[in-house]
């Protein structure tokens, strides 16, 4: 089987999908590569109903929440991915048969996904500051107009408040911001009364920017607050690339092909073969293009790029946020009852920004919790079980958890490469070190407790700190950085793969540095802008 397009872009996930979309839009002749695994057992099981409502009536909800195999109840030490609830598993399928890795240091998540990671995606969307996009290798003016275009396609709600410089910036196509509950109002409150004290401290507090609809868009229905966002796609509120990608389907000229795994590339005079992987019986199959986009996301391009070049001794960087998270009681909401409808996603943000400049920010998500389950979190406790879901219930209303997320910059101690591994499907496998220096480990420590005294102000007291091990934060850039002077393994300002004529990289591979602020949507604005420059080039 062989097949041409004039281009080809590998990976449905957030990049790809808005790469596809700009191409697609612009008559482009487009053929989607993918894997594109998809829940076939939960996605039907799960009502229309909000979380309540399901516990109190639905008998097969065992099935959903726990998992047919209780897949959902993890033991051992906490890992990255174990918050995936079984309808959400599905995101994993097929990753350690094909994207195996070799790191003791190093635990990454990785999709072969319809919709890529982006089906586990918190919908956070922060616009980042100048100081930020230069440090980046971002254009800042280029990007603010991208930051605009999708966030026409894929909806954005937020508010202006103190931590909307750090949010939505100057962004001005939003909906209006989603309720928060009970729970995070308390919060609110706290903070505008300690406002001048935590402001003192450089600390600002405000509700996030999320990919959630408040009102309807095309078939995309507004949030209905049932708790159900970790579970169930069905009223598309939330948005995922998946979304775009089944309305590329509808063009005549947009092409889209699962069950296939891209390895490699090979460059000729007037066309690219594309080599992949059919899943289903491992034979190689070659498609043609004119021009390739790879959005496999970073550590899958790596492998693509290493492969192509065939260069087993060249080691690429690694960018990820630093990440843990922070169990927290507000002790005036302890007893109290819960809100029948809410939402699972961010309530708030709280960002600390020691210099005022909008560089080298820290920032925490704020979550109530309930729909994710106590069996979660009884584990985690110092009580027997019995004991433990007890007092839990009682918590429960005041829990808050805190995932706090630190800014990186490059070293030489973060980085992987291609080895060989005869026992894998590809004959390779990526092996990653990743390691803090003393400094960082440091700088991480103290902005950590500089945020548990923070909370402490908001009336909210840690009970203890966790720390998920490195990659956990599912953030991950750097690997061919941006270079004005073609220097191999390293990308164009445009986005083209330096020493090659028409292969470009539309993931954050490229990014120089990597703001604590969610990524997400600056990904998806490069790639429209990457889509855009091979357009013209």
């Amino acid at each position: 089987m062989s097949l041409t397009a004039d281009y080809i872009v590998v990976g449905s996930g957030c990049t790809g999908a808005i790469a596809a979309q700009t191409l697609v839009e612009a008559k482009a002749n487009v053929l989607m590569l993918d894997v594109g695994s998809q829940d076939t057992k939960y996605k039907t099981l799960i009502p229309d109903k909000d979380f309540i409502s399901i516990r109190e009536s639905e008998k097969e909800q065992y099935r959903y929440f726990l998992g047919d195999q209780f897949e959902a109840i993890p033991w051992g030490e906490i890992k990255t991915g174990e918050h995936l609830t079984p309808p959400r598993k599905f995101i994993l399928n097929l990753v350690d048969r094909y994207l195996p890795i070799d790191s003791k240091s190093f635990f990454p998540l990785e999709s072969l996904a319809y919709g890529g990671l982006g089906n586990g995606w918190g919908v956070g969307c922060y616009v980042f500051s100048k100081a930020e996009l230069e440090k980046i290798g971002l254009d800042n003016s280029k990007m603010m107009g991208a930051y605009k275009i999708v966030a026409s396609r894929i909806g954005i709600s937020g508010a202006k408040d103190d931590a909307s410089p750090y949010t939505i910036g100057e962004l001005d196509n939003y909906q209006e911001a989603f309720e928060i509950d009970s729970n995070a109002k308390s919060i609110y409150k706290s903070y505008l009364n300690k406002k001048s004290v935590l402001n003192g401290k450089q600390f600002f507090l405000g509700k996030p920017a999320l990919a959630l609809l408040t009102k309807d868009l095309g078939e995309r229905k507004k949030i209905a607050y049932k708790d159900m966002e970790f579970y169930s796609d069905g009223d598309k509120s939330a948005y995922r690339p998946w979304i775009t990608v089944e309305e590329l389907k509808k063009y005549p000229n947009f092409t889209y092909i699962s069950d296939n795994l891209v390895i490699e590339f090979k460059e000729e005079i007037n066309q690219i073969k594309v080599t992949a992987l059919n899943t289903n019986t491992n034979e190689k199959v070659t498609y043609t293009c004119k021009k390739l986009l790879l959005a496999s996301g970073v550590l899958g391009t790596a492998r693509i790029v290493l492969r192509s070049f065939k260069d087993e001794n060249r080691q690429l960087p690694l960018l990820c946020n630093p990440y843990g998270y922070i169990p927290c009681l507000q002790l005036r909401m302890l007893g109290k009852e819960i809100e029948q409808h809410k939402m699972g996603f961010a309530q708030l943000s709280l960002f600390h920004d020691p210099k005022r400049q909008n560089f080298d920010v820290a920032m925490a998500s704020i979550y109530s919790y309930r729909s994710l389950m106590l069996f979660r979190l009884i584990k985690e406790s110092p009580l027997n079980f019995v004991d433990g879901r007890i007092f839990m219930r009682y918590f429960l209303s005041g829990l808050v958890v805190m995932g706090i997320h630190h800014p990186e910059t490059r070293s030489n101690s973060k980085y992987l490469h291609l080895i060989p591994d005869n026992s894998s499907i590809t004959n390779d496998k990526l092996k990653i070190n990743y390691a803090l220096s003393d400094e960082e480990k440091q700088t991480v420590n103290e902005r950590e407790s500089a945020y548990i005294w923070a909370m402490r102000q908001l009336g909210c007291f840690a009970l203890k700190r966790v720390n998920p091990g490195f990659g956990s934060s599912i953030h991950y850039a750097g690997t061919l950085p941006f270079d004005e002077n073609n220097t191999a393994y390293t990308l164009a300002p445009t986005g083209r793969l330096n020493q090659t004529k028409a292969i470009y990289i539309a993931d954050g591979s490229g990014f120089k540095y990597l703001p604590a602020k969610g990524l997400t949507f600056s990904l998806m604005a490069n790639a429209h802008l990457v889509a855009e420059m091979a357009l013209r080039e």
